[in-house]
């Protein structure tokens, strides 16, 4: 009996443990949180979006044209002629002018504003509402009509006020460009600043006027000094902006007969395009705006810089007597530099037979925007293109920012933090240098994007995911885990409560957000220029086409298609968000 019983014993084990291994691996498997394998999937689509084309576009630019073979032979070439060094001092030129500029109008505006008893304050903060939704390279269009070389229209008021045979502006210059970049650039200034402003109490004014200081010598030793390192930080952002934009100086720049960055590395890619080169050539670019971006973070996280008094602090307006008329004045001015008069002209000449024949009832016609809209087949489908690509872009965008902030702020995986820096990188890489990467990435295999749709919507995706998520770890961060935990106690997992918890009270912050990213997808140019295909082509890359062929009443109705479709969504946003959404986020 003992051997049998032992066989038995044996036998037993042996089935039991045969028969017990796979009920464990269906009990873990029924136990496993199946939202572990949508995090991994959504961790893999961030390194393709983020990574590779970055990691790419460092390889390209050190293959050898011909063979492959790995060589400095493109930095060699990018930096081995002088008019390409040139546009690189151009660049850095224009960068530093332009934050100057944006110094001067900005940081005095943001004082007016936030310190002083100058009136108007509503109808400023409105027009730099306003530069903020006019595309830049819309507002170099216009000015091409303000202060081209003898057609535009101040030469042409100068010459019929005195009588001389040239006007004295050339919008075609380094000058000129200069002006149009700062024009809609400085908003950054005047949101940093004020921001800064906002948080000082007027005990320390208060003081320096109790020892005889003026309102001048207060400004300028007392309330401005403690600003400074925020001034600092929108002296980086504005500097980064200049010379990463491609619209403007494309527009100006190039008629102009001088290039900068990102002109250049345009017409590497004219035909045959040297993607090599192109990729070289923008490793400065991207290491520029990197280091400057980290000197920005550091001045931005230092929470000491402003002097603060309390919940006691009192904030009273500086009275400036008859200046404050000065004051609004010099406000209106900058003002209709970036937005009154460009969208005087930019009307006129939307709804101009011909522009040039100025302001009368019988130059009137809704032509343009008919033809934009309806009648050319062209347009029409980029006018859907835009619209549509946009709108993908936007909700791949929030949806992958909000699955990774979600992932981070509930800890979900041990490298959140890489996860976050992931999400937030393509903020400091320059639009057209994110272009080259998706364009080395993704025109051969194993993925091949280039001549569909999918290549401009995930580089426009890629491009804003920043904004979407800032905006949705901000709001992530506001809901409470102890909901989440309700659910799943009770017996649901955690997509359920996600699904049935976390998203309505996302709502409207997801709603300001998708409008946050869909309004500058619209009007991208920096990536589409270099992805787009004939089939593809969008709104913002058909302005850029239609500037060669002078037909500014075409490019004005492009142009105002656009703004018009922007305020709309603005108008909504003040509905769902609250007023100033765009100013608040954009300044976070």
């Amino acid at each position: 009996m003992a051997p049998r019983d032992a066989s038995a014993v044996t036998e037993v084990v042996r089935t039991g443990s045969l028969a017990a291994r796979p009920v464990g691996y269906r009990q873990r498997w029924r136990h496993l949180d199946k939202s572990v394998f949508l995090w991994l999937f959504l961790i893999g689509v961030l390194l393709v979006l983020v990574i590779n084309p970055l990691a790419r576009l460092f390889w390209v630019s050190l293959q050898h044209v011909d063979t492959g073979a790995l060589t400095l032979e493109n930095y060699v070439t990018a930096y081995g002629r002088w008019r390409y060094l040139e546009a690189l001092v151009n660049s850095l030129v224009l960068g530093l002018s332009v934050a100057v500029v944006c110094t001067l109008f900005g940081v005095p505006m943001a004082w007016a504003v936030s310190r002083t008893d100058m009136p108007g304050k509503g109808l400023v903060w409105a027009a730099i509402l306003g530069t903020f939704i006019v595309p830049s390279y819309l507002g170099a269009v216009a000015w091409i009509l303000l202060a081209g070389p003898n057609a535009g229209w101040l030469n042409r008021a100068y010459m019929w006020l005195t009588g001389a045979a040239a006007g004295p502006f050339n919008i075609y210059s380094m000058t000129g460009l200069v002006l149009i970049v700062a024009a809609y650039s400085f908003p950054y200034m005047f949101v940093f600043t004020r921001s800064a402003l906002d948080m000082i109490s007027s005990e320390m004014e208060d003081a320096a006027s109790t020892l005889g200081a003026g309102i001048l010598r207060t400004t300028l030793r007392v309330t401005l000094p403690l600003t400074l390192p925020a001034i600092l930080a929108a002296i980086i952002v504005v500097f980064l902006e200049a010379i990463a934009l491609f619209g403007a100086p494309a527009l100006i720049a190039l008629p102009g007969r001088f290039q900068v960055i990102t002109t250049m590395l345009w017409q590497f890619f004219e035909f045959p395009p040297k993607v090599q080169v192109a990729a070289a050539y923008s490793m400065p670019l991207l290491a520029i705006t990197v280091g400057l971006f980290w000197l920005q973070r550091r001045l931005t996280g230092r929470k000491g810089y402003v002097a603060m008094t309390g919940k006691g602090g009192e904030r009273r307006p500086v009275r400036l007597g008859k200046w404050r008329w000065v004051m609004l004045g010099y406000c209106l001015f900058v003002t209709s530099l970036s937005f009154f008069l460009p969208m005087v002209v930019v009307l006129q000449a939307a709804f101009a037979k011909a522009w040039g024949r100025g302001f009368s009832l019988d130059n009137l016609t809704l032509h343009n925007v008919r033809f934009v809209l309806v009648d050319q087949p062209l347009t029409k489908a980029a006018t859907l293109h835009t619209f549509v690509y946009g709108a993908t872009a936007a909700a791949i965008a929030l949806a992958l920012a909000l699955c990774i902030a979600y992932i981070v702020q509930r800890r979900l995986v041990p490298f959140g933090n890489a996860l976050s820096f992931l999400a937030m990188a393509p903020f400091v890489i320059p639009g057209i240098v994110l272009a080259i990467g998706f364009y080395a990435a993704y025109t051969q295999p194993p993925l091949l994007l280039y001549g569909t749709a999918w290549i401009l919507i995930l580089a426009f995706a890629t491009r804003f995911l920043p904004i979407a998520y800032a905006n949705s770890d901000a709001a992530i961060r506001g809901i409470n885990p102890e909901l989440e935990d309700a659910v799943r106690i009770l017996g649901g997992g955690r997509l359920m409560a996600i699904r049935r918890v976390v998203m309505p009270l996302l709502k409207r912050a997801l709603a300001g957000a998708f409008i946050l990213v869909f309004i500058p997808a619209t009007r991208e140019l920096s990536a589409a220029i270099f992805l787009y295909t004939t089939g593809t082509q969008v709104l913002s890359v058909l302005l850029f086409d239609k500037s060669d062929e002078g037909n500014f009443e075409i490019l004005a109705s492009i142009g105002l298609i656009l703004v018009v479709i922007t305020v709309a969504l603005v108008m909504l946003g003040f509905r769902l968000v609250g007023r100033d959404f765009m100013l608040r986020r954009t300044s976070a």
